[in-house]
């Protein structure tokens, strides 16, 4: 099922999956969402046919995010919070009020477990965003459906009212008031549009993929290059400031 390279990115270590969480379970559960992460990385990415020299940005990148696995890309980090130690190129910007970058300006766009901490009023403008700055995208998110909430680590927790989830939350091992909302996939089609992609543990869907892969056509209106030297089409005109927080997201995501 796996070829050598996909074997060898599941060996690869990875961060600590529940670095922040609270209590045992987590130090039981990390190894093991690691490496559900790694298998999932290594069945689907290489469905979005990143070709060599390829530009990627990673929304939501954390300390790592997208380098863990894939370190010989091209890749520009962005996140709502400074990271001193990225490992690459990194702008501190804010999907919910916009990108500084150009339409089409990178190959993919890979935003791995940000939706679900994004507010949902919020979340069709920062998939609009993905689709205007990336010529295709890679877009992951833990599925509404299945039956355990990863961060919390609790059963159904996510299903239940915003008061009755703040009480039950206290007993996981999610960061306490942590503000999370899952998407079914009704509403991953509604922001990004068929075909879906669905990760399964046995029949159960555990997380929802929206993957395209690069649009090579030049976009509409674009001109030929002269040859001069000219600016990076990726090179940010500013930097928007942090609105979202997605600090415990990247340190303490099982997803």
């Amino acid at each position: 099922m796996y070829g050598p390279r996909n074997l060898a990115l599941m060996a690869r270590p990875t961060p600590d999956v529940y670095g922040t969480a609270r209590g045992p379970l987590p130090r039981l559960a990390s190894p093991l969402a690691a490496r559900a992460r790694a298998r999932r990385h290594a069945r689907f990415f290489s469905l979005a046919r990143v070709a060599a020299g390829a530009r990627v940005l990673d929304l939501g990148c954390g300390e790592l995010g997208l380098r863990a696995l894939e370190p010989q890309l091209d890749i520009t980090g962005v996140d709502v919070h400074e990271r001193a130690g990225y490992p690459g190129p990194f702008v501190r910007a804010d999907a919910t009020v916009g990108l500084p970058f150009g339409d089409r300006s990178f190959d993919l766009v890979y935003c791995s477990s940000v939706l679900e901490h994004i507010a949902p009023p919020q979340r069709a403008h920062v998939a609009a965003e993905i689709r205007r700055v990336g010529r295709g995208w890679f877009v992951q998110t833990p599925a509404r459906e299945f039956p355990i909430e990863p961060h919390s680590l609790l059963p159904g927790a996510h299903w239940l009212g915003p008061r009755a989830r703040a009480l039950y939350w206290r007993l996981g091992a999610g960061v306490p008031g942590e503000e999370i909302s899952l998407l079914g996939r009704r509403e991953m089609v509604a922001l990004f549009g068929e075909p879906l992609q669905a990760e399964r543990v046995g029949p159960l869907v555990k997380s929802w993929i929206s993957l395209r892969a690069p649009d090579t056509r030049p976009a509409p209106g674009a001109r030929p290059p002269t040859g001069g030297a000219t600016r990076s089409a990726a090179e940010p005109a500013d930097v928007v400031g942090p609105a979202v927080d997605h600090e415990e997201r990247q340190q303490h995501d099982p997803h």
